[in-house]
């Protein structure tokens, strides 16, 4: 018997009717009808409805309607009645609607016969399942339903409990462990296939959502799991193979180390299916992608397994080969428009990304021995798809490969080069591509090395007769010369330029748009050295910009005016002449006839504009009102976000969109217009750092508009980022306009302060806090002495403070997770997901530490009482085994000397023990940390230091005299020891006995070469010693002549400084009679040039 009036079920089931018509019109009305009468006016008698017409209509197609109508509106939100809240429509019920309704749906699901109608009520029961779940509330008679249900005669019922099971995994009570085992255990060795895999699917959802500890109690279950595979691959039923490898992947990345017992058996078992040439492309690319994300997760655990690395680099070669079919002499290929035509579905990518990833996660040592193993045979084998092979995995794994690899460029290039010359054209487009790859991957050392080896044979390839191949040589030539140094490029301009200017002319319009992007990244890279072939170039693409203006030119025309924009910025406005009117002008023009939206000219003017800006500098300003409306336009853009229903066939397919799975609904999110937004305030910043004051009258509206809304742009952090970035440059320019001390920077810095405060104290994300603390001790040197409040400092300590507690349990917890893997016999956690978490950090407290110096910079011993606050997690961090933490403390307290001077002493017991611990630290970097503290307590300590510096002298002589003291990664300790006793001999020598015995071992820790802090002081000191004719000194004349030369060479010296320094050294040498010339031959050709233009 129905619950509703029968009024009510007349009226509801002619609703259903009415949605389901093939009139649109009519269907919109019911639409209507549904939302503003039912769902808005009677929402439980809609609902309970529903279900009697999912549960009792003789038409099956009104059944599955009203089970799909029923999960779309329960899903809706509206204002709780009782509470206001926004909830969920079926949460906003009172609960005498909410049980019959609960109790019909499980109805339902029990008596439902066809299958997909079934499935369609276990849809709508997991979406309320789902929502009692995220309340923190339970339905009680659901977990009993369900597992009647997965226990029934009827496999298509057993499937439909494991569905739900998938979708809503939190409401299987974690208590139950035996009989949750016992159910799982059941349904993957149940006689159904479609059981099977849903039970699988349902456990990967379920292993998801326990924890780490609890998920061990469930590994015995594993060998079920894998018996499911074999019987199936033996049916050839690949549909249910491969979703079972998908589910598998799931597990995979959860749990790897669970399948450790059976791993060379599930290995071997999906070699069989990669290898197996009759499966279907998917089935076999999963399961490649299976092995790869253990490689991802578990990479100690493949490195012990023997067979590993060999079977899947033979596997991933031999799917690199499967490429060109039905296309041997790649006419087809060469003849194909698109070259950004989607291939990621092919199996010679598959193979291609896979071995990028085994590199990146194996490494050199594991992966380079099985791989070149192969890669010379197939250099020299008769086939060109092997040798096109061999060179794409050059390219995929010289990135993970790197360290080994760089040792080893020589043979590499033997192997690379010749392909250069090879008959067929896409072995001589991979050769291209490998040294593309390599000339980033081993940036610095391939144009250092073997500039003459790479150009003298890329550049012939320019003109190959196939226009794919000489696209693909300029495109290399981008990589190469983009990490290429002026000197480097020079001798090679002339045929680079002559090349490249003949493919302007190409028949094909995507080697003109390759060369003109080649010869742009020449011209960033050449600079000044470009100047010659300026007068040929820049009148060809003025008059290609101010040409025709056919739609198919945009792309080409992009790219020319990116290639003259980058041109002005390498030969500068004085070299460009009038032109650079002309062509700010021509960029004008082009703007102003823009109308499309996807209009490629676009994007490309916003940086076009920014580069001009960098050459006009501050006759840029009148181009600013025509600049900077369409940018802010962009930089002002909302979030384009759309709530989707999940079986709605909408923007998922469209570029552009980012779909976000939230609560059983799916956010779609319009990512082009968010890193459209981006790009304008990456380059509004550009506008403020260059223009300063002319840029100020733009600050007020994009500080409060843009800037500070932008830091808190939770759906976007690129945005969030940028914003960081701008907001000091925006409070630069009004403090270049206005003045340190105006009204008017006083007013946006108040604003600006209490944003950026809020959003320290509020920000959850490690990567990004660290932004932040950036964007606010850069925004307050920017402000200066004073811009803190007593109550701003309190608020950012206790922020300081929230950060550090939880910086402190990730540290506890990932200590308890390596004990906990110790403890169980597992390797150590090897994720690079790991190290990434502890780098993040480092990152956090650098930037923390920064904050502090800033803070203490400007507000002196203001800042103590709130600082004081934290002292006992200087405390621990400063006596912690962790390295890090101990520099982070010593490098506070460094401050605190510095700023602070005679009140620092207030501190001195939490202060000298880790100073004299510091110097003797094992590590370099805390050593030079402690080194600096002490030089400080000297400089600026006043006579309370006066005694502990004094006695610092041994132990600092002792840092300078450690193992490779020279050393990259002890001279920063050792130069900062050399400035600190040169501080105390200075400062302090009243309580040094003897300083000048003192003296003359301390000349010899210089030069200081590296330190451009450290060196003034030193060297300052030293000066003064020659002026007092120190005897010394003079006793080393030729070695401290040869000092200050050095650090003059080494530019640690500038200024009045250096030139002070090298005034006294004139004197030592007039005095001494040493032979100033002879020493300066010692000096590269270079550093004679600087060190004589100081005497």
């Amino acid at each position: 018997m129905s619950a509703l009036h029968p009024e009510l079920q007349g009226a509801l089931a002619q609703l259903l009717q009415g949605l389901n018509s093939s009139d649109n019109e009519l269907r919109s009305r019911y639409e209507e009808s549904l939302a503003n009468e039912w769902q808005a006016q009677k929402p439980d008698a809609l609902l309970m409805g529903l279900v009697e017409h999912a549960h009792s209509s003789p038409d099956e197609k009104m059944r599955s309607s009203a089970a799909v109508i029923f999960r779309r509106v329960a899903s809706k939100t509206r204002k709780d009645p009782t509470t206001n809240e926004n909830k969920e429509l079926f949460l906003t019920l009172s609960d005498d609607a909410k049980v019959p309704i609960r109790s019909g749906l499980l109805q339902c699901l029990a008596t439902e016969q066809v299958s997909h109608v079934r499935n369609k009520v276990g849809d709508a029961i997991a979406e309320i399942a789902r929502q009692y779940t995220d309340n923190g509330e339970a339905w009680h008679e659901l977990l009993g339903a369900l597992f009647q249900s997965s226990q029934s005669p009827d496999s298509a019922v057993r499937e439909c409990a494991f569905r739900i099971f998938t979708t809503t995994p939190g409401i299987i009570e974690r208590q139950h462990e035996n009989v949750v085992q016992e159910v799982f255990g059941k349904a993957f060795r149940d006689d159904s296939v479609n059981v099977k895999l849903a039970g699988i699917e349902a456990f990967a959802a379920f292993f998801n959502s326990i924890t780490k500890k609890a998920q061990s109690k469930y590994y015995p279950l594993i060998p079920e799991v894998l018996n499911v595979l074999p019987p199936l691959k033996e049916a050839n039923d690949q549909d249910n193979l491969s979703k079972a490898f998908v589910s598998l992947i799931e597990l995979a990345e959860a749990a790897p180390k669970m399948f450790k017992p059976l791993f060379p058996n599930l290995r071997q078992f999906s070699v069989s299916v990669i290898q197996d040439k009759e499966m279907d492309d998917q089935i076999r690319q999963n399961a490649l992608e299976l092995m790869a994300t253990f490689a991802e997760f578990a990479p100690n655990m493949c490195k012990k397994d023997p067979s590993f690395a060999s079977d899947m680099v033979t596997q991933c070669l031999s799917l690199m080969t499967d490429i060109g079919v039905d296309d041997d002499d790649a006419a087809e290929w060469n003849a194909q428009e698109d070259l950004d035509a989607e291939e990621s579905d092919l199996n010679h990518v598959a193979g291609e990304q896979a071995m990028d990833r085994l590199a990146n996660k194996l490494g050199g040592e594991v992966l380079l021995p099985v791989t070149f193993n192969w890669l010379p045979r197939m250099m020299h084998s008769a086939s060109w798809r092997d040798r096109h092979a061999a060179l794409m995995a050059i390219s995929a794994i010289s990135e993970g490969c790197r360290d080994l690899m760089l040792g080893e460029l020589d043979k590499v290039l033997e192997l690379v080069v010749p392909a250069l010359k090879d008959p067929h054209p896409r072995v001589r487009f991979a050769g291209c591509n490998a040294l593309g790859q390599m000339s980033t991957d081993f940036a610095g050392a391939m144009q250092e090395n073997y500039h003459q080896i790479v150009l003298s044979n890329i550049i012939p390839v320019l003109e190959s007769p196939e226009p794919r191949v000489q696209a693909h040589a300029a495109a290399a030539l981008v990589n190469f010369c983009e990490e290429a140094e002026k000197a480097t490029l020079e001798p090679y301009l002339d045929a680079l330029l002559g090349h490249l200017l003949r493919l302007l002319n190409s028949p094909k319009r995507y080697v003109q748009e390759q060369a003109l992007s080649t010869i742009a990244t020449i011209a960033d890279s050449a600079e000044s050295a470009f100047v010659k072939y300026y007068d040929t170039l820049m009148p060809q693409l003025l008059t290609l910009l101010q040409g025709q203006q056919d739609r198919d030119f945009r792309l080409l025309r992009a790219k020319a005016m990116e290639c003259a924009t980058l041109i002005a910025l390498a030969v500068g406005k004085e070299k460009m002449g009038s032109q650079a009117l002309e062509l700010v002008q021509t960029l004008a023009a082009i703007q102003d006839n823009i109308t499309d939206s996807d209009d490629p000219q676009s994007q490309y003017l916003l940086h076009c504009w920014g580069r001009m800006c960098r050459v006009l500098g501050t006759d840029f300003v009148p181009f600013l009102d025509r600049v900077m409306p369409p940018l802010l336009g962009l930089a002002s853009a909302k979030a384009d976000i759309q709530l989707l229903e999940n079986d709605d066939e909408l923007i998922g397919e469209e570029e552009g969109w980012e779909l976000v799975p939230l609560k059983g609904k799916v956010i779609g999110i319009k990512t082009q217009t968010l890193e459209d937004k981006n790009t304008a305030i990456e380059l509004i910043t550009i506008y403020a750092q260059i223009l300063e004051k002319d840029f100020s009258r733009y600050v007020e509206e994009i500080m409060s508009k843009i800037a500070l809304p932008g830091l808190a742009f939770f759906f976007h952090d690129p945005v969030r980022l940028s914003s960081a970035k701008l907001v000091p440059q925006l409070l630069n320019s009004y403090k270049k306009q206005f003045g340190p001390a105006s009204p008017q920077l006083g007013q946006l810095w108040a604003a600006t302060v209490e944003k950026e405060i809020e959003i320290l104290v509020a920000e959850p994300a490690i990567e990004t806090l660290a932004e932040m603390y950036q964007c606010f001790y850069e925004s307050v040197e920017v402000v200066g002495k004073g811009s803190l409040t007593p109550d701003y400092m309190e608020r950012f300590i206790s922020s300081a403070e929230s950060t550090l507690k939880e910086y402190e349990e990730r540290v506890k917890q990932r200590a308890q997770e390596r004990a906990e893997a110790q403890v169980d016999g597992e390797d150590e956690d090897d994720s690079m997901s790991l190290q990434y978490a502890i780098e993040d950090d480092q990152t956090l407290l650098s930037d923390m530490n920064k904050a502090f110096h800033t803070i203490f910079k400007n507000m002196g011993p203001a800042f103590l009482p709130a600082w004081e606050k934290l002292m006992a997690y200087y405390d621990r961090f400063i006596t912690s085994e962790d390295p890090t933490q101990r520099q982070w403390a010593i490098c506070i307290m460094d401050d605190v000397l510095e700023f602070c001077g005679p009140q620092s002493w207030s501190y001195s017991s939490h202060i000298v023990q880790p100073l004299i611990n510091g110097m003797q630290d094992p590590n370099a970097a805390n050593r030079q940390a402690a080194a600096y503290g002490v030089g400080m307590a000297a400089q600026k300590g006043g006579t309370e230091w006066s005694e502990f510096v004094a006695a610092s002298i041994e132990t600092l002589f002792n840092v300078t005299r450690m193992p490779n003291a020279r050393g990259d990664d002890e001279v920063f300790a050792t130069e900062n020891a050399c400035a600190a006793i040169a501080k105390i001999l200075h400062f302090n020598s009243q309580k040094v006995p003897n300083a000048q015995i003192i003296v003359d071992p301390w000349l010899d820790t210089l030069p200081i070469v590296n330190d451009e802090e450290a060196a003034p002081y030193a060297y300052s000191f030293l000066a003064q010693l020659i002026d007092q004719g120190n005897d010394a000194v003079r006793n080393k004349s030729q070695q401290v002549f040869h000092n200050i030369c050095l650090a003059l060479e080494a530019e640690t010296l500038q200024g009045q400084t250096a030139k002070k320094v090298a005034d006294s050294a004139r004197t030592l040498a007039t005095s001494t009679g040493i032979n100033g010339d002879q020493i300066l031959a010692q000096l590269s050709p270079d550093g004679q040039d600087t060190v004589k233009s100081f005497f």
